[in-house]
């Protein structure tokens, strides 16, 4: 058993010695201006099952930097989905999307909706549960101290501070489970065709309903067979797509 978990640190350690050098390879290739070795190195990478947003955000902007808007977008929003609040993956997808020809109007959301989505993407999944157990664990050591204690004064004061507690814990596990909920059943994909036609149907001949470019954003609703997927825009309008149109985050 030993000797298998020596194997695996080895091996783990050789592939991140060498994800550094083929990183540094790459970087060196993009400050130079040689952006289609970069990609090609950057993407590499990629199919070594080395995944990091860092090297996502250098993919985007060597794409950017190429003037390629889906790949660029791609690779920015698949950067942000391991670090969503890194403002330099937000300044630049924000100047990707400026280059796209779809001028698509978000569905204004009322106060109270907009308030709980911006709790829920406050942080991830992982760290919204890792809040709960911190909270779990004060309200268990607030109730023994409440529990301990003879003093009236201290009691009172014990009580208060995990009704807050309680409250805040509550909160955050409402928080955690529609985190969970939207990460597991939102799914996006990103517009690689230059242009298509967005159908009514999941057929050739159905009729078209408006015209899609690349670098656009949609949410995939529904799968049929495995040609076509059903979308919705931002704007609350939905159609379908041939899958070969869009590439998954």
């Amino acid at each position: 058993m030993r000797l298998l978990s020596l194997a695996f640190w080895l091996l783990s350690w050789v592939a991140h010695a060498q994800y550094n050098t083929a990183f540094e390879k790459a970087n060196e290739f993009y400050n130079n201006g040689d952006f289609d070795s970069a990609v090609s190195l950057y993407e590499d990478i990629l199919e070594a099952n080395l995944h990091s947003a860092e090297l996502y955000y250098n993919l985007g902007n060597s794409y950017y930097k190429l003037n390629k808007i889906a790949p660029s977008i791609y690779y920015y929003e698949k950067a942000l989905l391991l670090s969503p609040h890194d403002k330099d993956i937000l300044n630049n997808l924000r100047f990707a999307q400026k280059m796209t020809v779809d001028n698509i109007n978000d569905v204004p959301k009322l106060g109270l909706i907009k308030l709980i989505n911006s709790g829920v993407n406050l942080f991830k999944t992982d760290h919204w549960a890792i809040i709960c157990i911190i909270l779990m664990i004060l309200f268990v050591l607030l109730f023994l101290a409440y529990y301990l204690t003879n003093r009236t004064r201290t009691k009172r004061l014990f009580f208060i501070m995990e009704g807050v507690v309680l409250a805040f814990l509550i909160l955050s596990f409402v928080l955690t489970n529609k985190k969970l909920g939207r990460d597991n059943n939102l799914k996006y994909g990103i517009i690689f065709s230059q242009e298509i036609e967005l159908k009514s149907e999941p057929n050739l001949k159905s009729e078209t309903l408006y015209l899609l470019h690349e670098g656009t954003k949609v949410q995939l609703v529904n799968s049929f067979t495995n040609s076509w997927t059903k979308i919705l825009l931002s704007d609350g309008k939905t159609g379908w797509l041939p899958n070969s149109a869009f590439k998954r985050l």
